[in-house]
């Protein structure tokens, strides 16, 4: 039996799809300074395996949209995800930092279909501010997961070490492509008549770079994201090396910036009826400009210890929380024949970034916790200044 598009176990879906390359970082975030040991590298090459997941996430997103737009949505995912499959084996099985280095942008290179075609479901099935409820729903939903899963991280390795971790998001992605086989539809409304080709591919961006609308709320989009990255990259370094905090403690401070995060898409649901999805917007650049100053503050002058850091990070979340649903449902709104094109391109500008935002914290990050607060707040800051600025860019839709 097929779910219809309007129950809430289809959103339930589609957030998983959203979920599954985050958690895949999310479980073993406590195990990177374990990682550093066990494997003989450094902070750098243990953060050099997530930004590696985010350059592989980029690539994907190039090709799962524009495939999906012209073969159908569920064939396209199912591929992602058995891609997905065989490369977290690899990972759980990589015998030096090098190889799970490789391995994890194979592995992020399946798990960017996910993402990419839940966003293009999303834009299949609703148009205007609809769209930005469902991502906001999405994103609460999908915000469990991380919530918990640093947590759950944190246990596993304690018992059983870091590969465990890479085994339990192999389980969870095998309990999602049987629920996608069972149950899910196939949503693409009519496939694009375009010819596969990388030629294709890049043309079809083209036309979406000529819309200035979209191009600000990619930048939106990736700045956001970029913030949250650089604190998914830096985190367990700054809490757990430089705070003390144990790798449990750390994973229930992680979850306290995923609650903010929560709280930030359950607003965004409430006022994006009435404020529309720009006036949502404009709440969350104030709380990822609010939050990444507030860290900053706090972590220079040597005020709240650990509570400095995690307290200003739940509020950085809840603007991502704001932020992302709303301006990734804006990019997309022009482009109902090209949604997963727009989806994908939009990914593709929001790895690539933050991948590189990665390598920044973790070339950074030593002795001192205050270079992960200062690469926050630059991004919020700038976040909030682009929205201002393009008033009159946003105000024509064009």
């Amino acid at each position: 039996m097929k779910l219809r598009p309007d129950t809430l176990a289809m959103t339930a879906i589609l957030a998983m799809l959203t979920a599954l390359g985050p958690l895949s970082t999310d479980f073993y975030l406590p195990s990177l300074p374990e990682i550093v040991r066990v494997m003989g590298t450094t902070v750098s090459g243990a953060q050099a395996t997530l930004s590696s997941f985010l350059f592989g996430f980029a690539g994907g997103q190039i090709i799962w949209g524009p495939l999906s737009d012209r073969l159908g949505r569920k064939p396209v995912l199912l591929t992602g995800l058995g891609l997905f499959l065989l490369a977290t084996l690899a990972c759980a099985f990589s015998p030096s930092i090098e190889a799970l280095t490789a391995a994890r942008a194979a592995q992020a290179l399946g798990a960017s279909g996910p993402i990419v075609l839940g966003r293009a479901m999303v834009r299949d099935l609703y148009d205007g501010p609809r769209a930005g409820r469902e991502l906001a729903r999405m994103g609460m939903i999908m915000g469990l997961v991380p919530a918990v899963a640093p947590a759950i991280g944190g246990v596993l390795q304690g018992l059983y070490g870091w590969r465990s971790t890479f085994i339990a998001s192999l389980v969870f992605a095998l309990g999602l492509a049987v629920v996608i086989v069972l149950v899910l539809p196939e949503t693409i409304r009519a496939r694009s008549p375009e010819r596969l080709s990388l030629v294709a591919i890049f043309r079809g961006f083209g036309v979406l770079l000529q819309n200035r609308t979209y191009r600000v709320y990619v930048a939106l989009t990736a700045l956001a994201y970029g913030g949250l990255f650089a604190f998914i990259s830096g985190s367990s370094f700054v809490l757990i090396s430089i705070y003390g905090l144990s790798p449990r403690d750390y994973g229930l401070s992680f979850g306290i910036g995923v609650l903010g995060y929560i709280l930030g898409t359950i607003i965004a649901q409430r006022l994006v009826g009435k404020r529309g999805m720009d006036g949502v917007i404009a709440l969350g650049v104030g709380c990822l400009a609010g939050g990444g100053l507030l860290m900053l503050v706090a972590l220079a002058s040597g005020l709240g210890g650990a509570l400095g850091v995690v307290i200003p990070w739940a509020v950085y979340a809840m603007g991502v929380g704001l932020t992302m649903p709303q301006a990734q449902a804006s990019a997309m709104m022009p482009f109902p024949e090209r949604a997963g094109a727009a989806s994908s391109f939009s990914g593709l500008c929001q790895m690539l970034f933050s991948a590189c935002v990665g390598l920044l914290v973790g070339k950074l990050l030593h002795d001192s916790a205050v270079p992960l607060p200062a690469v926050m707040a630059t991004l919020g800051v700038t976040s909030l200044v682009l929205f201002h600025a393009s008033r009159r860019i946003r105000a024509k839709k064009a």
